[in-house]
């Protein structure tokens, strides 16, 4: 009896070169501009995503000024840690990811370069199924976010019913994911936000409660909402007003915060305190895709730009109070 062959995947033609948004050195948003490069081609264990989105967060804009320099960058050096796309080639031992797959991947310093660009090479590791009730541009503004919001709720901070969460920065790019994910455990959740349309957003996103950071004693605010004090904090931003929320946390609570918060937190007498980084894989992105269904996950985005716009985004980005995350639009198709 013969052996039956094993189909090849089929590979869309890819052209030699592709633009991107790329620095030819560090500085501020006008340094980042349009540039045509080769395209990248996919090692072994890797996909090559042809990019619908590419989310920009404050560590693209810190990238772009240095912050994260180590003296290896080789310029142009194309942004972008985050986005969806289409697989259009895989390497020879991918299996998980076949060719016209809707995908979304995060890889926060990807070798091949970043995904502020018509194409990005990936470890398929990295790369994930986007769930059915996301189209490609709310999936791009929102893996490495959606990742973020959903392991400090879920890992770090192991929300459970009916307990009482404070999202601090809940009006940003995790926040607002943070508030659903929490609320989908059936948890009530408390949002600390600046201004009356950060709070309606947070609120229509299902939060309990949205307090203003800016409008007197937060304590006095928090303490009235939560009467018998909170049991968790997914603290977003750092800062002598998320101190004082900080003592309203019951004994034996729970604070957590992504790595980048400044200033840092310190531990407290009877009050567990972790940092983390978000972490993408197999396991992490069907998890993702599960909480996003359970949610029915909405993904306010805050600002929509071409590709070529990337110098406006950041620029945006930097100007601050931006409710929701910036998103580049990269291709030309409907979502």
């Amino acid at each position: 009896m013969s052996t039956p062959r094993i189909a090849e995947p089929r590979v869309q033609a890819v052209p030699t070169t592709m633009r991107a948004a790329a620095i030819d050195q560090f500085g501020p948003p006008k340094v980042l501009t349009l540039h045509t490069l080769p395209t990248p081609k996919p090692g072994s264990g890797e996909v090559l995503i042809a990019m619908h989105a590419a989310g920009v967060g404050v560590w693209d804009a810190e990238a772009r000024k240095g912050s994260y320099a180590s003296a290896r960058e080789r310029f142009p050096l194309v942004l972008g840690t985050d986005g969806a796309g289409v697989v259009v080639d895989r390497g020879s031992r991918v299996r998980r990811h076949d060719v016209d797959d809707r995908v979304w991947a995060y890889e926060f310093s990807n070798p091949k370069g970043g995904f502020y660009a018509e194409y990005v090479a990936v470890n398929a590791e990295r790369v994930g199924r986007v769930p059915r009730r996301l189209n490609l541009l709310q999936a791009g503004a929102s893996a490495v976010t959606g990742l973020t919001a959903l392991q400090g709720v879920d890992d770090h901070l192991q929300v459970k019913e009916d307990k009482t969460v404070l999202i601090f920065g809940a009006a940003g790019a995790v926040g607002t994911l943070a508030v659903q994910f929490a609320k989908r455990l059936h948890a009530r959740v408390i949002g600390v936000i600046r201004g009356r349309d950060a709070a309606d957003l947070v609120l229509e996103l299902g939060a309990d409660a949205a307090i203003d950071s800016t409008s007197g004693d937060i304590v006095r605010q928090l303490a009235a909402a939560a009467p018998d004090g909170l049991d968790a904090v997914l603290a977003l931003a750092g800062g002598k007003t998320l101190e004082a929320c900080l003592d309203v946390v019951r004994d034996g609570g729970r604070v957590a915060y992504p790595n980048g918060v400044e200033p840092e937190l310190e531990s407290r007498a009877g009050m567990r305190v972790v940092s983390y980084d978000a972490v993408a894989g197999p396991r992490e992105f069907a998890e993702l895709e599960e909480a996003v269904e359970e949610a029915h996950l909405q993904v306010p985005l805050a600002g929509v730009y071409p590709l070529e716009r990337a110098a406006e985004a950041h620029a945006q980005l930097e100007g601050g109070h931006v409710l929701g995350r910036i998103v580049l639009r990269i291709s030309g198709e409907q979502d």
